[in-house]
């Protein structure tokens, strides 16, 4: 399943949860310097989704704020979890 996420780098906390202009935001701590803040936010999206890190990849906008990822688990399962998350 694929999922468009918006990523805030430097927050105070990491978390995942609310949308902003129809994508999942993705609120990390890590500053936006050498991919950190992306590595930081796919983490978070697999432990949000109960999946290991292996199974999210990204697809696109490795160095834009508004990115796609791929979850490689069940797609019903994955669905009712991020319309959790989205609150």
């Amino acid at each position: 399943m694929r999922v468009a996420i918006r990523v805030r780098p430097g927050a105070s906390r990491t978390k995942v949860g609310g949308t902003r202009a129809d994508r999942l935001v993705v609120a990390v701590s890590a500053r936006a310097v050498d991919g950190a803040a992306t590595q930081a936010a796919l983490d978070a999206l697999a432990k949000a989704f109960g999946v290991r890190p292996r199974q999210v990849r990204l697809v696109s906008g490795a160095t834009s704020r508004d990115k796609l990822v791929e979850v490689d688990a069940d797609e019903v399962e994955l669905a009712g979890r991020l319309a959790e998350l989205r609150g």
